[in-house]
């Protein structure tokens, strides 16, 4: 709340965000078959709250701030720091014993906060090696040249788990549960949904996930339209 009380002066306003971080959180367990449990937070943002990514930028812009200081990682090690909400890369030619730690320091010690070592990890993406780097739903390696040319490049393409995802969204339009509506508004509903998919990952060579993706659509279309003797044509 210091964080969000130095960028908003409207007292209503910040009364109306301390009421939605107090407010009760309903826990159903990770199956989501148990019985619901009901108490309130003391700390952090809900999962999935609407204005959670914009109060994480609030807090953890002071983050940046340490980290691009004169005596922060980007002056001693000249490295990059990436974020988007609570997600974050760091890129530098060396990463080490003194990176890490400085890091766990400042996000668990100053500002509280717990990292996922789970998700978590040192990747070496070089032309050498065949390790690889998933961040905001892209995949970032190096591939060799389709040319022949004998030489490899930084590509970044769709990853499994956003095609995964985005296979899972269009099952939710195209499924037999969906017979009775009209065929022209389940085609309009899927476009809607690939367009703003393929925009959002155009960049790279995104041409084969792309190709993939179509594919999955018209055997969708094919098997689950609704068909003369089950449904309305």
């Amino acid at each position: 709340m210091l964080c969000v009380v130095k960028r908003i002066a409207d007292r209503s306003v910040l009364s109306l965000i301390r009421l939605w971080l107090e407010c009760e959180v309903e826990d159903r367990g990770e199956d989501g078959k148990g019985p619901p449990r009901r108490f309130r937070s003391d700390r952090g943002t809900p999962q999935g709250g609407v204005i959670s990514p914009l109060l994480a930028n609030l807090y953890l812009h002071w983050f940046d701030r340490m980290f691009h200081a004169d005596d922060g990682p980007a002056s001693w090690a000249s490295a990059r720091l990436v974020r988007f909400c609570d997600d974050f890369v760091v890129q530098a030619r060396w990463i080490g014993s003194h990176m890490t730690e400085w890091i766990e320091r400042t996000l668990e010690g100053r500002f509280g906060l717990t990292i996922n070592r789970e998700k978590s990890r040192i990747v070496s993406v070089h032309a050498g090696s065949t390790d690889t780097l998933d961040f905001l739903g892209l995949t970032f390696q190096y591939d060799e040249d389709r040319f022949g040319r004998g030489f490899k490049f930084l590509n970044f393409v769709p990853s499994k788990k956003a095609e995964s995802r985005e296979r899972d969204s269009i099952r939710k339009i195209i499924c037999g549960r969906r017979n009775l509506i009209p065929i022209p508004e389940i085609v309009r509903e899927t476009n809607q949904q690939t367009a703003g998919w393929a925009a959002y990952f155009r960049m790279g060579r995104a041409a084969p996930a792309f190709g993939r993706l179509n594919w999955f659509v018209q055997c969708r279309l094919r098997s689950d339209a609704p068909m003369k003797g089950r449904g309305q044509q």
